[in-house]
C-alpha cells in the first residue's frame, strides 16, 4: 500500500503530496503520516513547502464515519482537538507553506488551506465548509481563520449555509490567491516557490512570524513585534550579506538560519 503522504526535497524547497484515495479524507492513517510529515520537515533546513493533493482531490475533509462515535461532549472535545492541532501544525512550519490546491478542498480541506501562508488553486477547485450539514461547525480553523481571511460577513455565509463556491469565486472573495489551469498548478506553485527561495530564507521567516504575530494585536503592539523581530535579524549578518550583494551587483549568499524568537 502507498504511503498516503510523501515529499520530495529539491534545492531546499519541499513539495508534499497527500494520496489517500479516494477523496483524500482526513482518516487516522492520513493524520499521522502529516504529523510524521511535518516532524520530518521541522528536522530540515528548507526555504518552502508547497502542499498539495492528488486527483480530484485536495483533501476532503474528514471521515464522515468518526462523527458516528461522538457521543459525549469529551468525545467532541478530543475529535476537535485533535483536528485542531494537527492544522495549527501546518500553520506553525516556520518557512513559507504554499498550497496548491488541485481540486475538492472541502471541510478539513479548506481549512488545511487557510493554514497556508498562500493559496494556488486549480480551475477545478471547489472550496467549501459543510460541517452544520452534519450537525457540527468547522472546528479545524475554520471560524477563526476564514472571517480573518475574508471578513467575517462573507465567512458566516459560507459557514451557515455549507455552500461548496469554484476557484473562480474564490479568488474573487480573497480565499485564494491565485487561479491557474490545471496542468499549470503545480509548476506555478514551485515558480513562486523558487523565487521565494532566492530571498533571505531568515527574513521570510521573520516576516511570516510578525505578520501571523501581529494579526491579533493592536497596531501599536504589531509595531513593537515588527521591531523586535526585525532587530533580531541584525546579529545573523544577512542585512550586511544583501548590501554587500547589491553593491558588487551579484546575487546574495543566503543560507538557511535557525531563528529564535
Amino acid at each position: 500500500m502507498p504511503e498516503v503522504v510523501t515529499y520530495e526535497v529539491n534545492e531546499e524547497i519541499a513539495l508534499v503530496t497527500m494520496n489517500n484515495p479516494p477523496v483524500n479524507a482526513l482518516t487516522r492513517a492520513l493524520m499521522d503520516g502529516l504529523e510524521q510529515t511535518i516532524d520530518e520537515l521541522n528536522s530540515l533546513k528548507l526555504r518552502v513547502v508547497v502542499l498539495t493533493g492528488t486527483g480530484k482531490f485536495f483533501q476532503a475533509g474528514a471521515d464522515i464515519n468518526t462523527f458516528l462515535k461522538i457521543k459525549t461532549e469529551e468525545d467532541a472535545w478530543n475529535l476537535v482537538s485533535e483536528a485542531q492541532g494537527l492544522i495549527n501544525r501546518i500553520a506553525g512550519i516556520a518557512c513559507p507553506v504554499i498550497a496548491a490546491i488541485n481540486g475538492a478542498a472541502l471541510g478539513g480541506g479548506t481549512e488545511i488551506s487557510l493554514a497556508c501562508d498562500i493559496r494556488i488553486a486549480s480551475t477545478e477547485a471547489i472550496f467549501g465548509l459543510p460541517e452544520v450539514t452534519y450537525g457540527v461547525v468547522p472546528g479545524g480553523g475554520g471560524t477563526q481563520r476564514m472571517p480573518r481571511l475574508i471578513g467575517p460577513g462573507r465567512a458566516k455565509m459560507l459557514i451557515y449555509s455549507g455552500m461548496r463556491i469554484p476557484a473562480d469565486e474564490a479568488f474573487n472573495i480573497g480565499l485564494v490567491d491565485k487561479v491557474v489551469q490545471p496542468d499549470q498548478l503545480i509548476p506555478e506553485a514551485m515558480k513562486l516557490a523558487r523565487k521565494i527561495a532566492e530571498k533571505s530564507p531568515a527574513a521570510v521567516k521573520t516576516a511570516k512570524r510578525a505578520i501571523n504575530d501581529g494579526l491579533d494585536v493592536s497596531l501599536a503592539e504589531g509595531l513593537n513585534i515588527e521591531l523586535k523581530y526585525t532587530a533580531k535579524l541584525g546579529g545573523l549578518g544577512d542585512m550586511v550579506e544583501g548590501a554587500t550583494a547589491f553593491f558588487e551587483k551579484r546575487k546574495p549568499n543566503f543560507v538557511v538560519k535557525d531563528l529564535n524568537f
